[in-house]
């Protein structure tokens, strides 16, 4: 995921994010792994990461 926000891959960080739920992963752990992107990637590139979680884990959780 950190290269996905690194490289700005918005779209697919998305279908990862998905992935991630699938294969087990909480909410919080991806958090945790947006949260380091901040400190590697930047702020911005990391702020963009997470609405796109925000979406995703939103969409999990309405069934939308």
């Amino acid at each position: 995921m950190t290269a996905l926000v690194a490289g700005g891959h918005r779209d697919e960080l998305a279908l990862h994010i998905r992935a991630a739920r699938r294969n087990g992963l909480t909410p919080e752990e991806i958090g945790a792994v947006l949260l380091q992107t901040a400190v590697y990637c930047g702020v911005p590139a990391a702020n963009s990461a997470f609405a796109v979680a925000q979406r995703v884990l939103e969409e999990d959780t309405t069934g939308r």
